[in-house]
């Protein structure tokens, strides 16, 4: 660990973190925001009143639509996600909302005002492995689990497509009079490919405010940057077969932004005792359960964690990084699946702060700790690719973090094995300095939740709030519970869905009255 930066950092960051949170019109500490207008309480009541169940319908048809990104399709012409947008065409005129297609953006739209506030979503969702579904991913569960929707898409990002529609339905019902026209955002590759937005943002004359339904409440204004370490363990030689353990493969994980809750491991000439020294092992690791299959003198060690968004990796069990420390109970010879164990649990380890990757740990008082989660174990051409993704707080230079990267693993390389390839992708943590619609956002946090003196947060995740002017992510999870979006029981409350529509119905009526 940076003891200097340690000791330096952290008071000139408070200071910064105040100063923003006094700019971006945070109410003071221990007073109230103001509650919001009469007409935004009674839009929002009207809402909950009145659509109740059709939101609940709706967010059905939205995630039965399988918008998963396709390899070597456009998102434009993924007869998919064009089906998905004829329904969101289709919805748009029920209620009586005007649209637009731009190709990957559609546009929803409500009034007619010179000045606009823009809500940004997206229609696209994260792979999904149905057989870890009680019901199919892309069909809305009601069953299950009373009280929730279970569905991929339910939280990330359907849900909220769902609730603005019906916020949007609602201010028009009542015809409240708005100066400014809402304008509903849906992008079909916010999961996988940000270019066609880039693109479409510098040409499409964009809302002055933007509000983004696709991360926490209260309110975020920063959110970390996303980064990728891809490190290949070259194709080795199998151990000399003298009759002691080795290991002769190891995998595990699914996509990149997912703490993987599975992972596997041969290990050849095992024995009995050796099995019972992982077991051993493996039961001191919470929230892991494992499997032991013999296959003459092999074992095969199968692990299961629990996934989570990669941004959280507190909130899951990560898989090969567990599976790893239970292996470590001997040296291993340097196979290639053996020395992709030892640099797991050299470099890497349980924690998710990256304290053994060198120096590279560290911490912002207002956006966190950089986090590390190796996420995907893939077989190539010329080894084992093992990707760790790091969601980087302000506070050191991409320069240095790469550099510090890069001496960790030289060290490594040092020590054991010359990897075949490595690569460093780092990206640009965000802060927003400039948003006039925040107390708006928290005093309507303050006032559907009773919860007082609402303050913005960070992120470790990263939202299309970069790419819009003025823009700020609110909901559609709550503070302090668990986010599913990205794992494998994604799901979204009845309870939360409702709260959700109330709240954005006011925003909205707030901004665009």
């Amino acid at each position: 660990m940076n003891r200097n930066h340690e000791n330096t950092t952290p008071l000139r960051a408070l200071s910064a973190a105040l100063a923003l949170a006094l700019a971006l019109g945070a109410a003071p500490a221990g007073a109230a925001p103001a509650a919001p207008g009469d007409d935004a309480i009674r839009a929002a009541k009207h809402a909950v009143e009145t659509y109740r169940t059709d939101v609940v319908d709706t967010l059905a048809k939205l995630v039965g639509f399988n918008t998963v990104a396709a390899r070597d399709i456009p998102c434009e012409r993924n007869p998919v996600h064009g089906a998905f947008k004829a329904y969101l065409k289709e919805e748009a005129a029920r209620l009586g909302l005007d649209f637009s297609d731009q190709g990957c953006v559609v546009i929803v739209g409500l009034g007619d005002g010179a000045e606009k506030v823009g809500l940004i979503a997206h229609g696209d969702v994260q792979p999904v492995d149905a057989s870890k579904w009680k019901a199919s991913p892309f069909v809305l569960d009601r069953a299950s689990e009373p009280g929730k929707l279970l569905a991929r898409g339910a939280e990330d990002d359907k849900g909220p497509i769902a609730t603005a529609l019906y916020a949007m339905k609602a201010l028009k019902d009542l015809q409240l009079p708005l100066s400014k026209r809402i304008e509903l955002y849906v992008y079909m590759a916010e999961e996988s490919d940000w270019g066609p937005l880039e693109a479409f943002v510098k040409d499409h004359p964009l809302p002055e405010v933007n509000v983004t339904l696709d991360a926490e409440y209260p309110a975020v204004t920063a959110e970390k940057g996303y980064g990728t370490i891809a490190l290949t363990v070259p194709a080795l030689s199998a151990a000399v077969d003298d009759g002691s353990p080795w290991i002769l493969a190891f995998k595990g994980g699914f996509f990149d932004s997912q703490v993987p809750e599975d992972a596997q491991a041969l290990v050849v000439n095992a024995t009995p005792a050796l099995e019972a020294q992982i077991r051993q092992r493996g039961a001191r690791q919470a929230g892991m359960r494992y499997g032991f299959e013999w296959q003459d003198r092999n074992l095969l060690v199968t692990a299961k964690g629990l996934s989570a968004h990669s941004s959280k990796p507190e909130e899951g069990v990560n898989a090969i990084a567990m599976l790893a420390d239970a292996l470590a109970v001997r040296p291993w010879p340097q196979t290639t699946a053996g020395a992709l164990v030892g640099l797991l649990n050299d470099l890497v380890g349980t924690g998710h702060y990256g304290e053994k990757f060198g120096s590279i740990a560290y911490r912002d008082a207002f956006m966190g700790p950089m986090t590390v989660a190796p996420t995907v174990i893939r077989e190539q051409a010329d080894g084992l690719q093992l990707s760790i993704n790091i969601r980087r707080p302000q506070g050191k230079t991409g320069q240095q973090l790469s550099n510090e990267i890069n001496a960790a693993l030289a060290q490594w390389q040092g020590a054991h094995v010359q990897l075949a390839r490595t690569d460093v992708s780092i990206g640009e943590p965000w802060v927003q300095t400039d948003a006039p619609q925040l107390p708006v956002l928290l005093k309507v946090f303050s006032h559907f939740t009773g919860i007082k003196d609402p303050k913005p947060v960070a992120i470790g995740g990263g939202t299309n709030s970069r790419l819009f002017p003025r823009a700020v992510s609110f909901g559609p999870a709550m503070p302090h519970t668990v986010y599913t979006g990205h794992s494998e029981h994604e799901f979204i409350t009845v309870k939360q869905l409702m709260l959700n529509l109330e709240m954005y119905t006011a925003v909205m009526a707030e901004l665009a009255r």
